[in-house]
């Protein structure tokens, strides 16, 4: 009986300890967003320049759009649209929420919709902006996808390395970075 205790005391020791390492793992490759943004000025259209590939947009063949308007009490409608494959406009709507009204970098948006209840909210995290609010770096803390958006169908080369810093900065690799075809 004090073999099966100590052991038991021994693992729950192991976990305790393995918890503290793995937290302490994460707070150093913490994603920072960018310190405040003007939700006025982000609102409106954006293209897609580049993303992560991601199932959900595997259909998309080119002209990815995101559009953002506020609605009555403080909900981001969200609007994407893509041309797939045979030439077809796509659109995909859904809701988003400021999860972090400090500095409004820190969104939560949902594309399911069941009975007018939003299902599956993703964060949605805006690591990087240019300073006339003309590109955006969305990601999220798993680091699983990321976007590059801009006011205009292309963007700048200066632009485009500011990009790849923040997306490096960010623990992202630039070279899996998907360019649209806009």
């Amino acid at each position: 009986m004090k073999q099966l205790l100590k052991r038991l005391l021994v693992s729950c020791l192991i976990v305790l300890l393995s918890g503290t390492v793995v937290g302490c793992a994460q707070d150093r490759s913490q994603l920072k967003t960018v310190s405040s943004v003007d939700m006025q000025r982000y609102l409106g259209n954006w293209y897609e320049i580049a993303r992560l590939p991601n199932r959900f947009q595997d259909h998309c063949a080119g002209e990815v759009t995101a559009n953002y308007r506020q609605l009555e009490g403080g909900d981001i409608q969200v609007i994407n649209r893509c041309r797939d494959q045979q030439g077809e406009m796509d659109e995909a709507k859904g809701i988003g929420r400021i999860v972090d009204n400090r500095s409004n970098a820190k969104l939560a948006v949902s594309f399911v919709s069941l009975f007018g209840w939003n299902l599956f909210w993703g964060d949605y995290w805006i690591l990087g902006l240019g300073s006339d609010y003309d590109f955006a770096v969305v990601g999220m803390p798993s680091r699983k996808y990321l976007w590059v958006l801009s006011r205009q169908p292309e963007i700048t080369a200066d632009d485009w390395q500011l990009v790849e810093h923040i997306v490096e900065a960010s623990g992202y690799d630039p070279a899996r970075l998907l360019k649209t075809k806009q």
